[in-house]
Order: C-alpha cells, then structure tokens, then sequence
C-alpha cells in the first residue's frame, strides 16, 4: 500500500482524549490532528517522537490531518492506524504475499456472522474448500524489556475477547477460522498473548487454538512513502 498524497512529518507533542493529538509541523506552526486508534498505544505516543500524517481532501472533517505512523527516537517505525490493518491483509492476500490464505475464489469483508452479532473481517470461500473466517489483529506493543518480544492486546479487550469466541465457534462448525495478528511494529520479531495485560483474552485463546483456530503472525514492511504485510513471523505460546 503506498500513501497518496505523500506523508507528511511532524513532531509529537501529546496524545490525548484517545482520537487526537497534537504536534508540531515542520514550519514550526503547532496544531491538532485525527488518532485512528483506540489502544493504549504504549510506546507509539511519546513526546519528540517524529510522526508521520496523511491528509484528507474532505472539506466537512474537523480535523484534516490524521496521524499515520510513528517514528521512535530508536528508529523504529510503527503504524498507528489501526484501520490500515484490513486493508494491509486483504492487499497481502490478494497479492499472493501470504501463503497460508491462498487458492480461494472470492473474498469479502465485513460479513455478519457468529452468534454474537459480529462481523468478520475477511470471509474467504471456494466451491472447493471449507469458508475461511479471517480476524485482523493490530499488533504495535513492544516489550522493552524482551528485545523483539510483541504482544496482543496491549490494554483489555472485550471486543476481542468476543471475536475469540466467535472464532471458535466457526471452527467448531467445520469451517476455517484465522486469528492474524498484522505486526505493523518494525522492532517487533515474534508475538505473544499479553497474559499480564488481559488475561482472559489469553485464557480465550488457547481455547480457541484448541477448537483448531489457526494463529498467523505476519509483519510488516515500514516507510513512510509505503506499506506491505509480506513476512511471516513467530507466535510463541506462553
């Protein structure tokens, strides 16, 4: 996925009220722009990082700007936009780029489906194979103490729990199920579940791998010109 119109850089100031933050542009003006994402964002949001916005040309938005990646005084370069996530796996998908979810016919997003009222992220299907139910996961919390070492989710997640259970629920009515973390962190190496942070949802996974849903980590590619969900990484379970 490449950014059009080009990124821009800025500096951080705050995070704040979750969905803004301010800055500094590079004339030195200050101002507020849009955060598209509703996480902790732990270790993506400190003060005098560089960030990296896009722009809409959306003339009713309050907030024109909205910030799209963070770059660390470390070098490492995260997307914080959680809605890139879907978007990043299905062009992955459709690119041949992840080799576990190819050889289907059709893909769709956002289906309803489960019994608890959700909907899917990717729905995957063929005449010949068993529908394919995918559930994106941003993953861009980094242990700094663990060097490599990401987790999912970095605050408690009830939203996610209820995805897990869904999936499992798909699995056990013989269908494919797909939980795939999408590892838009360039420090991160490997993922785990954040038992420490959530752990019902970590309880909720090892169930759902029980039940046969399958765990794909893929990571990304990060510039700020370009996005791409193209290498296969390590889950470990703890």
């Amino acid at each position: 996925m490449q950014f059009q119109p080009k990124l821009q850089a800025a500096t951080l100031q705050k995070r704040y009220k979750r969905f803004l933050a301010d800055v500094t542009y590079q004339d030195g003006s200050t101002g507020t722009i849009h955060c598209a994402n509703t996480g902790a964002m732990t270790g993506c949001a400190t003060a005098g990082d560089t960030i990296w916005y896009s722009t809409s040309d959306n003339p009713k938005r309050k907030y024109p700007h909205s910030w799209e990646l963070t770059e660390t005084v470390h070098g490492e370069r995260i997307c914080v936009n959680t809605a890139r996530a879907n978007q990043l796996a299905v062009e992955a998908i459709e690119n041949g780029w992840i080799t576990e979810l190819q050889n289907y016919d059709r893909l769709q997003t956002e289906v309803k489906y489960g019994s608890e009222n959700s909907r899917i992220d990717i729905l995957l299907s063929a005449h010949d194979k068993a529908t394919c139910y995918i559930e994106v996961k941003s993953v861009t919390l980094l242990e700094p103490s663990e060097p490599g070492q990401g987790y999912f989710p970095d605050a408690v997640t009830t939203r996610g729990q209820k995805h897990l259970r869904e999936l499992t629920e798909m699995a056990q009515n013989g269908n494919r199920a797909i939980l795939l973390f999408a590892v838009l962190h360039s420090g991160i190496e490997k993922v785990s579940a954040a038992l420490h942070i959530d752990a019902k949802y970590s309880q909720l996974l090892k169930q759902a791998q029980k039940a046969g849903v399958e765990i794909l980590c893929y990571k990304a590619e990060i510039s700020n010109t370009e996005i791409r969900l193209n290498s296969a990484i390590e889950f470990l379970d703890r």
